[in-house]
């Protein structure tokens, strides 16, 4: 049974819409594409403080152009996939070192919050880059409304295990579900963001409907999608990738163009949308997000805190 999550803000406090990219653009992009998920196909948008100057790349980019394990390891395979998932209705079940645990409805977890429409560059261990205008509100925000303990010290996450729907956790690709992982300091920061949508609509499916996680200056597999709980918790998790291969993958997995993994360089990195034969541009300590996270990792070896 799920429970009610009592609101900090009221519903004047949600901001005027602002559609960011036309709506002709909006459809021509999602024409062949299921959107499946709860109605928040009229998501209220500002832009947010942190909002970069970039230029987004397109809508059919963003939806076309995914690594979702659980809907199949090819770049398309979630785009023609993930229509199988069913995200109404939908719950997170909330628990560990929290005051308020319990199943929440994700209406619920929404509604009384301020959706911001924010634009980050994300970048993704495959060297691919991008920059998407997500619609999602402060992690810190939810956390503070169930009221985090004094001892927890990191935020663990899970994906959705549906192996009916999501193809791809038929094989034993992965040790599914799919988990990752915050230091709280890390999840309290205002770049972290639960997001529910993408260029002013709902999230499509192969994107992590209805309800994913955005840490813009970590890699992209940091951001874990179609989340089903949140655990508040005093040790480290492990995440998924740790698990399949610690010696590539870290905990922390912030970008760094200093610190190569094993079997490529992260010193450059490709934008997405251009093909294979696009011009490979500097890659940015921490996605550029310097100003914001550096003080997270003060005095910490980020070759050995990979």
């Amino acid at each position: 049974m799920s429970r009610r999550l009592k609101s900090i803000l009221k519903y004047s406090d949600v901001t005027p819409q602002a559609v960011y990219i036309s709506r002709r653009q909006l459809i021509a992009g999602a024409a062949a594409l299921t959107m499946a998920g709860p109605a928040f196909a009229k998501i209220e948008t500002v832009p947010s403080q942190y909002s970069t100057d970039m230029t987004p790349n397109t809508f059919e980019h963003i939806t076309t152009h995914n690594n979702f394990y659980e809907f199949g390891t090819d770049k398309k395979d979630p785009a023609k996939n993930a229509h199988r998932l069913t995200t109404d209705p939908w719950s997170v079940k909330i628990d560990g070192l929290v005051d308020n645990p319990g199943n929440y409805d994700l209406a619920d977890i929404v509604s009384g919050v301020t959706m911001e429409e924010r634009i980050y560059r994300l970048r993704c261990v495959e060297g691919w880059s991008a920059v998407i205008p997500w619609v999602g509100f402060e992690l810190a925000t939810l956390l503070k409304r169930i009221g985090v303990q004094s001892n927890a010290k990191y935020v663990a996450f899970e994906t959705l295990l549906r192996p009916e729907e999501m193809i791809g956790q038929k094989r034993r690709l992965l040790d599914w579900p799919y988990v990752e992982g915050l230091r709280l300091d890390e999840a309290m920061n205002p770049l972290t963001i639960l997001a529910t949508g993408l260029y002013g609509e709902e999230m499509p499916n192969q994107n992590g409907a209805p309800l994913r996680l955005v840490v813009p200056w970590k890699y992209g597999f940091k951001s874990i999608k179609s989340i089903v709980r949140i655990s508040l918790v005093d040790t480290q998790p492990l995440n998924t990738w740790q698990q399949q291969n610690a010696g590539e993958y870290g905990f922390f997995s912030n970008v760094n163009p200093d610190v190569d993994h094993p079997r490529w360089s992260q010193s450059t990195e490709r934008p997405l949308g251009g093909g294979l034969f696009t011009k490979r541009v500097p890659t940015l300590l921490f996605n550029g997000y310097g100003d914001e996270v550096a003080d997270l990792y003060t005095g910490m070896d980020l070759a050995e805190f990979y």
